[in-house]
Protein backbone atom coordinates (compact mmCIF):
# COMPACT_ATOMS: atom_id res chain seq x y z
CA UNK A 1 0.00 0.00 0.00
CA UNK A 2 1.37 3.40 -1.04
CA UNK A 3 2.22 5.88 1.69
CA UNK A 4 0.72 9.37 1.63
CA UNK A 5 3.33 12.04 1.23
CA UNK A 6 3.67 14.31 4.34
CA UNK A 7 2.96 17.37 2.20
CA UNK A 8 -0.30 15.83 1.04
CA UNK A 9 -1.38 15.11 4.64
CA UNK A 10 -0.60 18.68 5.65
CA UNK A 11 -2.65 20.04 2.76
CA UNK A 12 -5.63 17.85 3.73
CA UNK A 13 -5.45 19.04 7.35
CA UNK A 14 -5.36 22.70 6.30
CA UNK A 15 -8.37 22.28 4.02
CA UNK A 16 -10.28 20.49 6.82
CA UNK A 17 -9.49 23.32 9.24
CA UNK A 18 -10.74 25.93 6.77
CA UNK A 19 -14.01 24.04 6.21
CA UNK A 20 -14.53 23.69 9.99
CA UNK A 21 -14.02 27.42 10.49
CA UNK A 22 -16.45 28.30 7.72
CA UNK A 23 -19.15 26.05 9.16
CA UNK A 24 -18.85 26.79 12.87
CA UNK A 25 -17.34 30.25 13.30
CA UNK A 26 -18.63 32.56 10.61
CA UNK A 27 -21.64 34.56 11.82
CA UNK A 28 -25.03 33.48 10.56
CA UNK A 29 -27.18 35.99 8.68
CA UNK A 30 -29.40 37.88 11.12
CA UNK A 31 -33.13 37.24 10.95
CA UNK A 32 -35.72 40.03 11.12
CA UNK A 33 -36.51 38.98 14.71
CA UNK A 34 -32.85 39.22 15.70
CA UNK A 35 -32.65 42.71 14.23
CA UNK A 36 -35.76 43.84 16.15
CA UNK A 37 -34.38 42.48 19.42
CA UNK A 38 -31.10 44.23 18.74
CA UNK A 39 -32.94 47.51 18.13
CA UNK A 40 -34.76 47.09 21.48
CA UNK A 41 -31.46 46.46 23.24
CA UNK A 42 -30.01 49.59 21.65
CA UNK A 43 -32.96 51.67 22.85
CA UNK A 44 -32.43 50.46 26.40
CA UNK A 45 -28.69 51.05 26.47
CA UNK A 46 -28.32 54.25 24.48
CA UNK A 47 -28.29 56.46 27.58
CA UNK A 48 -25.04 58.11 28.62
CA UNK A 49 -22.32 55.89 29.99
CA UNK A 50 -22.53 55.62 33.76
CA UNK A 51 -19.90 57.38 35.80
CA UNK A 52 -18.67 54.75 38.24
CA UNK A 53 -17.21 55.56 41.63
CA UNK A 54 -15.65 52.66 43.49
CA UNK A 55 -16.09 52.54 47.23
CA UNK A 56 -12.60 52.84 48.80
CA UNK A 57 -13.03 49.76 51.03
CA UNK A 58 -15.51 47.55 49.21
CA UNK A 59 -15.11 46.77 45.49
CA UNK A 60 -18.14 46.53 43.24
CA UNK A 61 -17.68 42.78 42.81
CA UNK A 62 -20.68 40.58 42.12
CA UNK A 63 -23.86 42.62 42.51
CA UNK A 64 -25.92 39.51 43.15
CA UNK A 65 -23.97 38.32 46.20
CA UNK A 66 -22.61 41.46 47.88
CA UNK A 67 -24.49 42.49 51.07
CA UNK A 68 -25.44 45.85 49.62
CA UNK A 69 -28.49 48.08 50.12
CA UNK A 70 -29.50 49.43 46.72
CA UNK A 71 -30.98 52.95 46.73
CA UNK A 72 -32.09 54.88 43.65
CA UNK A 73 -32.65 58.62 43.45
CA UNK A 74 -33.51 60.81 40.46
CA UNK A 75 -33.11 64.53 39.95
CA UNK A 76 -32.93 67.21 37.31
CA UNK A 77 -31.21 70.56 37.68
CA UNK A 78 -34.16 72.01 39.61
CA UNK A 79 -33.98 69.52 42.47
CA UNK A 80 -30.25 68.91 42.91
CA UNK A 81 -30.11 70.42 46.43
CA UNK A 82 -32.74 67.88 47.48
CA UNK A 83 -30.80 65.04 45.88
CA UNK A 84 -27.65 65.93 47.83
CA UNK A 85 -29.50 66.28 51.16
CA UNK A 86 -31.26 62.94 50.61
CA UNK A 87 -27.98 61.15 49.86
CA UNK A 88 -26.31 62.67 52.90
CA UNK A 89 -29.20 61.79 55.22
CA UNK A 90 -28.96 58.15 54.15
CA UNK A 91 -25.16 58.16 54.53
CA UNK A 92 -25.28 59.67 58.01
CA UNK A 93 -28.02 57.42 59.39
CA UNK A 94 -27.15 54.01 57.97
CA UNK A 95 -24.54 51.54 59.18
CA UNK A 96 -25.02 49.36 56.10
CA UNK A 97 -23.08 49.40 52.86
CA UNK A 98 -25.36 51.50 50.69
CA UNK A 99 -24.90 51.74 46.95
CA UNK A 100 -26.52 54.80 45.41
CA UNK A 101 -27.91 54.60 41.88
CA UNK A 102 -28.25 58.21 40.74
CA UNK A 103 -30.09 59.29 37.61
CA UNK A 104 -29.98 62.92 36.48
CA UNK A 105 -30.39 64.98 33.32
CA UNK A 106 -27.45 65.09 30.95
CA UNK A 107 -26.47 68.66 31.89
CA UNK A 108 -26.26 67.76 35.60
CA UNK A 109 -23.95 64.72 35.42
CA UNK A 110 -20.68 66.60 35.92
CA UNK A 111 -22.23 68.98 38.44
CA UNK A 112 -23.44 66.12 40.65
CA UNK A 113 -20.12 64.28 40.30
CA UNK A 114 -18.21 67.39 41.39
CA UNK A 115 -20.65 68.05 44.25
CA UNK A 116 -20.18 64.53 45.58
CA UNK A 117 -16.45 64.28 45.13
CA UNK A 118 -15.80 67.82 46.38
CA UNK A 119 -17.58 67.24 49.69
CA UNK A 120 -17.89 64.76 52.56
CA UNK A 121 -19.89 62.54 50.23
CA UNK A 122 -16.70 61.57 48.42
CA UNK A 123 -16.53 58.18 50.16
CA UNK A 124 -19.99 56.96 49.13
CA UNK A 125 -20.46 54.02 46.77
CA UNK A 126 -22.42 55.24 43.77
CA UNK A 127 -23.23 54.91 40.11
CA UNK A 128 -24.26 58.03 38.23
CA UNK A 129 -25.85 58.27 34.79
CA UNK A 130 -27.92 60.57 32.60
CA UNK A 131 -31.48 59.51 31.88
CA UNK A 132 -32.33 58.60 28.29
CA UNK A 133 -35.10 61.16 27.85
CA UNK A 134 -36.10 59.72 24.47
CA UNK A 135 -37.87 56.91 26.37
CA UNK A 136 -40.56 59.38 27.51
CA UNK A 137 -40.52 61.80 24.58
CA UNK A 138 -44.08 62.59 23.52
CA UNK A 139 -45.52 60.52 26.39
CA UNK A 140 -45.55 62.96 29.31
CA UNK A 141 -49.08 64.29 30.05
CA UNK A 142 -49.65 67.58 28.23
CA UNK A 143 -52.98 68.75 29.58
CA UNK A 144 -54.84 69.41 32.81
CA UNK A 145 -52.04 68.65 35.25
CA UNK A 146 -52.23 70.59 38.50
CA UNK A 147 -48.45 71.03 38.72
CA UNK A 148 -46.36 71.56 35.62
CA UNK A 149 -43.14 71.15 37.61
CA UNK A 150 -43.89 67.42 37.89
CA UNK A 151 -44.06 66.95 34.13
CA UNK A 152 -40.35 66.53 33.59
CA UNK A 153 -38.58 63.44 32.18
CA UNK A 154 -36.74 62.73 35.42
CA UNK A 155 -40.02 62.38 37.30
CA UNK A 156 -40.70 59.28 35.21
CA UNK A 157 -37.19 57.80 35.29
CA UNK A 158 -38.08 55.50 38.20
CA UNK A 159 -40.22 53.41 35.83
CA UNK A 160 -37.14 52.41 33.90
CA UNK A 161 -34.64 51.40 36.58
CA UNK A 162 -34.22 47.82 35.20
CA UNK A 163 -33.24 49.30 31.83
CA UNK A 164 -30.88 51.86 33.35
CA UNK A 165 -29.17 49.48 35.79
CA UNK A 166 -29.79 46.00 34.32
CA UNK A 167 -27.27 44.17 36.54
CA UNK A 168 -28.78 45.17 39.89
CA UNK A 169 -30.50 42.31 41.71
CA UNK A 170 -32.36 41.73 44.97
CA UNK A 171 -34.30 44.75 46.18
CA UNK A 172 -33.99 48.42 45.40
CA UNK A 173 -35.33 51.36 47.42
CA UNK A 174 -36.55 54.38 45.46
CA UNK A 175 -36.55 57.71 47.30
CA UNK A 176 -37.73 61.02 45.88
CA UNK A 177 -35.21 63.85 45.93
CA UNK A 178 -37.55 65.93 48.14
CA UNK A 179 -37.12 63.57 51.09
CA UNK A 180 -34.61 62.98 53.88
CA UNK A 181 -34.08 59.74 55.77
CA UNK A 182 -33.78 59.84 59.56
CA UNK A 183 -33.84 56.07 60.09
CA UNK A 184 -31.50 53.38 58.79
CA UNK A 185 -32.39 52.73 55.15
CA UNK A 186 -31.42 49.08 55.64
CA UNK A 187 -34.56 48.67 57.75
CA UNK A 188 -36.66 50.07 54.90
CA UNK A 189 -34.95 47.79 52.38
CA UNK A 190 -35.70 44.70 54.47
CA UNK A 191 -39.36 45.33 55.29
CA UNK A 192 -41.69 42.35 55.12
CA UNK A 193 -43.47 42.05 51.78
CA UNK A 194 -46.26 39.68 50.79
CA UNK A 195 -45.25 36.73 48.68
CA UNK A 196 -45.66 37.63 45.04
CA UNK A 197 -45.70 41.42 45.48
CA UNK A 198 -43.22 43.27 43.27
CA UNK A 199 -43.29 46.50 45.31
CA UNK A 200 -44.33 48.16 48.56
CA UNK A 201 -45.91 51.63 48.80
CA UNK A 202 -47.55 53.80 51.46
CA UNK A 203 -51.33 54.23 51.32
CA UNK A 204 -52.72 57.76 51.26
CA UNK A 205 -55.62 56.99 53.58
CA UNK A 206 -53.74 56.62 56.84
CA UNK A 207 -54.58 59.12 59.58
CA UNK A 208 -51.20 60.83 59.24
CA UNK A 209 -51.38 61.19 55.47
CA UNK A 210 -55.04 62.08 55.22
CA UNK A 211 -55.18 64.88 57.74
CA UNK A 212 -53.17 67.33 55.65
CA UNK A 213 -54.42 66.37 52.19
CA UNK A 214 -56.21 68.90 50.01
CA UNK A 215 -58.44 66.38 48.23
CA UNK A 216 -59.80 62.88 48.68
CA UNK A 217 -57.18 60.19 48.41
CA UNK A 218 -58.84 57.77 46.04
CA UNK A 219 -58.34 56.49 42.51
CA UNK A 220 -61.04 58.78 41.11
CA UNK A 221 -58.90 61.77 42.11
CA UNK A 222 -56.19 60.70 39.66
CA UNK A 223 -57.69 58.44 37.00
CA UNK A 224 -60.43 59.00 34.41
CA UNK A 225 -63.10 56.39 35.14
CA UNK A 226 -64.98 57.40 31.98
CA UNK A 227 -62.19 55.79 29.96
CA UNK A 228 -63.24 52.53 28.32
CA UNK A 229 -59.86 50.99 29.09
CA UNK A 230 -60.25 51.78 32.78
CA UNK A 231 -63.84 50.53 32.85
CA UNK A 232 -62.69 47.17 31.50
CA UNK A 233 -60.27 46.80 34.43
CA UNK A 234 -63.12 46.86 36.95
CA UNK A 235 -61.37 49.19 39.38
CA UNK A 236 -63.20 50.68 42.36
CA UNK A 237 -62.97 54.50 41.97
CA UNK A 238 -63.13 54.92 45.74
CA UNK A 239 -60.14 52.65 46.28
CA UNK A 240 -57.48 54.34 48.37
CA UNK A 241 -54.61 55.78 46.34
CA UNK A 242 -50.97 55.41 47.33
CA UNK A 243 -47.88 57.58 47.17
CA UNK A 244 -45.30 56.58 44.55
CA UNK A 245 -42.46 58.83 45.72
CA UNK A 246 -41.08 56.22 48.11
CA UNK A 247 -41.16 52.50 47.38
CA UNK A 248 -39.28 49.24 47.74
CA UNK A 249 -39.12 46.95 44.71
CA UNK A 250 -38.34 43.27 44.29
CA UNK A 251 -36.26 43.53 41.12
CA UNK A 252 -36.70 39.97 39.86
CA UNK A 253 -40.49 40.12 40.23
CA UNK A 254 -40.57 43.59 38.67
CA UNK A 255 -38.80 42.21 35.60
CA UNK A 256 -40.80 38.97 35.55
CA UNK A 257 -44.09 40.92 35.58
CA UNK A 258 -42.77 43.34 32.94
CA UNK A 259 -43.70 46.26 35.18
CA UNK A 260 -41.58 48.76 33.26
CA UNK A 261 -43.21 47.80 29.97
CA UNK A 262 -46.71 48.11 31.50
CA UNK A 263 -45.96 51.53 32.98
CA UNK A 264 -44.55 52.67 29.66
CA UNK A 265 -47.72 51.46 27.90
CA UNK A 266 -50.09 53.48 30.11
CA UNK A 267 -47.86 56.51 29.83
CA UNK A 268 -47.75 56.13 26.03
CA UNK A 269 -51.51 55.99 25.42
CA UNK A 270 -52.54 58.68 27.88
CA UNK A 271 -52.21 61.74 25.65
CA UNK A 272 -54.37 60.06 23.00
CA UNK A 273 -57.01 58.57 25.28
CA UNK A 274 -57.07 60.80 28.40
CA UNK A 275 -56.53 58.06 30.96
CA UNK A 276 -55.21 60.41 33.64
CA UNK A 277 -54.01 63.97 34.17
CA UNK A 278 -57.23 66.00 34.05
CA UNK A 279 -58.52 64.95 37.47
CA UNK A 280 -58.21 67.15 40.56
CA UNK A 281 -55.29 65.12 41.86
CA UNK A 282 -53.29 66.06 38.78
CA UNK A 283 -51.34 63.77 36.54
CA UNK A 284 -47.68 62.93 36.72
CA UNK A 285 -45.85 59.67 37.38
CA UNK A 286 -48.31 58.40 39.99
CA UNK A 287 -51.41 57.31 38.05
CA UNK A 288 -49.72 54.71 35.79
CA UNK A 289 -48.26 53.06 38.90
CA UNK A 290 -51.69 53.07 40.55
CA UNK A 291 -53.11 51.29 37.50
CA UNK A 292 -50.36 48.68 37.25
CA UNK A 293 -50.19 47.97 41.00
CA UNK A 294 -53.92 48.03 41.77
CA UNK A 295 -54.33 45.71 44.80
CA UNK A 296 -50.95 44.17 44.01
CA UNK A 297 -48.55 45.81 46.46
CA UNK A 298 -47.38 45.53 50.05
CA UNK A 299 -47.63 48.28 52.66
CA UNK A 300 -44.77 50.47 53.80
CA UNK A 301 -44.76 51.23 57.52
CA UNK A 302 -46.27 54.74 57.91
CA UNK A 303 -43.17 56.13 59.62
CA UNK A 304 -41.23 55.45 56.41
CA UNK A 305 -43.15 58.03 54.38
CA UNK A 306 -44.30 60.94 56.51
CA UNK A 307 -45.36 63.20 53.68
CA UNK A 308 -47.33 66.28 52.61
CA UNK A 309 -44.66 68.48 54.19
CA UNK A 310 -44.68 70.47 50.95
CA UNK A 311 -48.43 70.76 50.51
CA UNK A 312 -48.60 73.99 52.53
CA UNK A 313 -46.01 76.43 53.79
CA UNK A 314 -47.41 76.33 57.31
CA UNK A 315 -46.52 73.71 59.88
CA UNK A 316 -48.94 70.78 60.06
CA UNK A 317 -46.87 68.43 62.19
CA UNK A 318 -45.37 68.99 65.62
CA UNK A 319 -41.60 69.16 65.98
CA UNK A 320 -41.70 66.04 68.13
CA UNK A 321 -43.56 64.09 65.47
CA UNK A 322 -41.24 65.24 62.69
CA UNK A 323 -38.13 64.23 64.61
CA UNK A 324 -39.57 60.78 65.33
CA UNK A 325 -40.31 60.04 61.66
CA UNK A 326 -37.90 57.73 59.83
CA UNK A 327 -38.45 59.43 56.48
CA UNK A 328 -39.71 62.95 55.80
CA UNK A 329 -41.19 63.72 52.40
CA UNK A 330 -41.82 67.28 51.16
CA UNK A 331 -44.15 66.26 48.34
CA UNK A 332 -46.08 69.31 47.18
CA UNK A 333 -45.15 72.75 45.89
CA UNK A 334 -43.17 73.98 48.90
CA UNK A 335 -39.73 72.36 48.79
CA UNK A 336 -37.29 72.69 51.70
CA UNK A 337 -34.67 74.33 49.47
CA UNK A 338 -37.19 77.00 48.43
CA UNK A 339 -37.88 80.32 50.10
CA UNK A 340 -41.07 79.15 51.83
CA UNK A 341 -41.45 75.73 53.40
CA UNK A 342 -42.02 74.03 56.73
CA UNK A 343 -39.55 72.23 58.99
CA UNK A 344 -36.66 73.43 56.87
CA UNK A 345 -34.20 73.23 59.77
CA UNK A 346 -34.56 69.45 59.79
CA UNK A 347 -33.68 69.35 56.09
CA UNK A 348 -30.84 71.85 56.37
CA UNK A 349 -28.82 69.71 58.76
CA UNK A 350 -28.37 67.21 55.92
CA UNK A 351 -27.76 69.70 53.15
CA UNK A 352 -24.20 70.11 51.92
CA UNK A 353 -23.10 73.37 50.34
CA UNK A 354 -22.41 73.23 46.64
CA UNK A 355 -18.60 73.31 46.30
CA UNK A 356 -18.96 74.63 42.74
CA UNK A 357 -20.92 77.64 44.00
CA UNK A 358 -23.72 77.19 41.45
CA UNK A 359 -26.44 76.72 44.09
CA UNK A 360 -27.31 79.05 46.94
CA UNK A 361 -30.25 78.26 49.23
CA UNK A 362 -32.18 81.45 50.00
CA UNK A 363 -33.23 82.00 53.59
CA UNK A 364 -34.52 85.00 55.55
CA UNK A 365 -31.37 84.91 57.64
CA UNK A 366 -29.11 84.72 54.56
CA UNK A 367 -28.07 82.33 51.85
CA UNK A 368 -26.66 78.90 52.70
Amino acid sequence: MARAHPTTLLAVLIIAAIIYALVFYLPKPASDTDEKERDVDKSKTSHAQAVLHQHPKMPFGNLSTSPIINVMLCSDSNTLPGLIAAINSIRVNSKAHVRFYLVVDQDSVNHVKNWIEGSELNSIDYMLTAFNESWVKGKIPNQGAARKDLLTPLNFAKYYFPWIFPKVTGRIVFIDSDAVVQGDVEELSRISMRTGDAAAFSDDCSTVSNRVGLHQHNYASYINFESEKIKKLGFNPMKCSFNTGIFVANISLWKERRITEKLDYWLSINNKENIFGTQKGGGSSGPPMMIVFYEKYSQLPPEWNVRHLGVTSGTKYSDEFVHSAKLLHWNGRYKPWGRISQHTMVWEKFYIHDPTGQYKIARKYGNI
